[in-house]
């Protein structure tokens, strides 16, 4: 290459920025998350990845170099290890719950109970180291035995109640943390290794990544009612399902502010798992869903942070309500929306990526694949605010066919 890797990493970041702000970069950027496709790429399983972090970067790097996209990720920070540790129930990876060669999954629970609402409401801390991650963690089972936090504020009488901490289950749940902390003292700053590894190979680092938040409708029905409860409570009780809303859109975003802080990270990644087309009215939308993101997205933007949401499913019904977001503030990567509607409806308001359909990359043909490109380069390429990446997870992608894809976006998007 004539070009050295820090021109590189200067080159590709503008030209994602550019898109990002609704500017007209130099072509379309592409931006990849290569995840388990990089087992495929290096003929290995799922399992054989997540347990051997050296081998995923030295796979992510041949990978980058081979396809060559603006910007690109592997398994990165969420992976196995510290769920396995504490037994956690809602997942199961690759070896653990799953054969070695299938992706992660997500099992959803009832994890509060209808009659819990109050309890939460009223302490979420205390309801989430007491109920919510005993019921989750097999190995933090003894949290459930913790004394009140809020005892403390007693100060030095409530030293006495410091007598219940030498149960052998709250003992061996502590000792799950401190193993689990032990694990990211190691492995936050071999992420950091791994970024400036990719920087040396002209690749930016953590571009559209960062803290990761739940819209407040799919925090309450993913993590805590799971999606049957939440939907009857949507009949029964709808005022404490706004208020708990309302609850953890405060959590949310206090915590993703504070890590932003810490990190520096200039994004918070947020997907949408309920409010799309087809898993509720128009008019639940407007009253549960909606209203709740919104004032989300709005702190998030407040804060200085650009939220990069994944809108999973199909939005073509609601994509109006999202032109009352901030102008140029937010990314949305969209699955299976039609794209020409959304670009015509909200190309004007957000930075559009994705959309790129990952069947194509999986058992398309070459052919298939340049003129799929050809069109969304077309038609949401038009004036910038565009960056080409996959509709959805790249775990079964075949490489050869993304390198496809790339090229053809390289030669398609031009300006």
């Amino acid at each position: 290459m004539s070009r050295t890797p820090a021109e590189l990493v200067a080159e590709r970041t503008k030209r994602l920025q550019d898109a990002w702000a609704l500017r007209q970069p130099d072509r379309i950027p592409v931006n990849t998350f290569f995840s388990y496709m990089l087992a495929r790429f290096g003929g290995v399983t799922h399992q054989e990845l997540d347990d051997n972090p050296d081998k995923a970067q030295e796979l992510l790097e041949k990978c980058a170099l081979y396809i060559q996209p603006d910007a690109c990720g592997g398994v990165g920070m969420f992976g196995p290890h510290a769920s396995v540790m504490l037994g956690d129930i809602q997942t199961r990876w690759p070896g653990h719950g799953q054969p070695p060669d299938q992706p992660f999954q997500f099992l959803e629970g009832e994890y509060m109970k209808a009659e819990e609402y109050d309890e939460f409401l009223d302490d979420p801390s205390d309801f989430a180291l007491r109920k919510f991650v005993p019921r989750t963690f097999r190995n933090l089972a003894g949290l459930a035995r913790m004394p009140s936090i809020a005892i403390f504020l007693m100060g030095y009488p409530s030293l006495g109640y410091l007598a219940q901490l030498n149960d052998p289950e709250l003992v061996a749940s502590f000792e799950a943390l401190a193993k689990v902390a032990r694990f990211y003292a190691e492995h936050l700053p071999r992420l950091q290794r791994n970024a400036e590894r990719m920087m040396a190979l002209g690749f930016p680092a953590s571009m559209g990544r960062g803290a990761f938040l739940l819209a407040p409708f799919d925090f309450t029905s993913d993590v805590l009612r799971g999606m049957r409860g939440v939907f009857l409570d949507m009949y029964r009780r709808p005022e404490k399902l706004m208020a708990a809303q309302e609850k953890g859109r405060r959590i949310m975003v206090r915590n993703a502010v504070s890590m932003a802080r810490a990190t520096g990270a200039r994004f918070a990644f947020i997907p949408l798992h309920r409010g799309s087309d087809g898993f509720m009215s128009l008019e639940q939308f407007k009253t549960f869903y909606w209203p709740p993101f919104k004032a989300m997205m709005l702190d998030l933007v407040n804060a200085g942070l650009t939220p990069s949401v994944f809108y999973e499913g199909m939005w073509d019904e609601r994509l109006e309500y999202l032109r009352e977001l901030p102008m140029g503030k937010t990314i949305g990567q969209f699955q299976r929306t039609n794209f020409e509607k959304l670009k015509e409806t909200v190309g004007d308001i957000m930075c559009i990526g994705g959309c790129f359909p990952v069947s194509l990359l999986q058992m398309g043909s070459p052919d298939e694949i340049r003129e799929q490109t050809r069109q969304m380069c077309r038609v949401l390429g038009k004036n910038g605010g565009f960056i080409m990446g996959p509709n959805s997870s790249m775990d079964e992608c075949n490489p050869e066919l993304v390198k496809v894809w790339v090229d053809a976006t390289k030669e398609y998007g031009v300006y």
